[in-house]
């Protein structure tokens, strides 16, 4: 499974990294273990997952993590994950 992830500010792109995760877990533990990844690698606090975030992911392999879903203050528009690649 390869995971996009997309850090984007007034439209424009600020970082973006792909998470690549070959082991046999299942697809919502790669999905977990990914947005984990690159939040330490973003020096990000994790999100936390509301329901507009679930229902989206679920529709569409994609979502975008706002203000909202973060505890502290950010300094970006929204994190935003989309599966690019499934087992």
């Amino acid at each position: 499974m390869r995971i996009w992830f997309k850090m984007m500010k007034n439209n424009h792109l600020l970082r973006d990294t792909t998470i690549t995760d070959e082991s046999d877990e299942t697809r919502t533990h790669k999905v977990f273990h990914a947005l984990e990844e690159v939040c330490y690698e973003f020096d990000l606090g994790k999100p936390i997952w509301l329901e507009a975030n679930v229902n989206e992911f679920k529709c569409h392999a994609k979502t975008r993590f706002t203000q909202d879903s973060f505890i502290e203050q950010i300094d970006f528009d929204f994190l935003e994950m989309q599966v690019i690649e499934e087992d």
